[in-house]
């Protein structure tokens, strides 16, 4: 394991719990790897698109969540698409789907915590 990750099933379960902690919803849309594999948020919110969070290694060894995928208010065909493309690529990794009410704030919050 590099720097100080997490396994991906351990950060993927965290994430789920942190998300319903505050009451609202997340769902893991598609299980990868439970030691390595990548985690890819999706972030709605009220059923609308926001963005997608990837984390990713930076070049110091320690991990990020950066922006990817369909710009904010894709429609759910696009988003689709997406992580069809995603699996073929990568089938380790993890999707997970967060309706959050505050997707903004969220996506800040965790973009700055790394």
């Amino acid at each position: 394991m590099t720097g100080d990750r997490l396994p991906a099933g351990l950060e993927a379960a965290s994430l789920v719990r942190r998300v319903q902690a505050a009451g609202d919803f997340a769902t893991v849309l598609r299980k990868g790897d439970p030691h390595s594999g990548a985690l890819l948020l999706i972030v709605t919110s009220r059923g609308r698109h926001v963005g997608c969070l990837e984390r990713v290694l930076n070049l110091d060894g320690t991990y990020a969540w950066r922006a990817c995928g369909p710009a904010e208010s894709a429609g759910s065909a696009e988003v689709v698409d997406f992580l069809a493309r995603r699996a073929r690529f990568d089938p380790d990794s993890w999707a997970i789907e967060l309706d959050i009410a505050a997707p903004e704030r969220f996506i800040a919050e965790t973009t700055a915590s790394g």
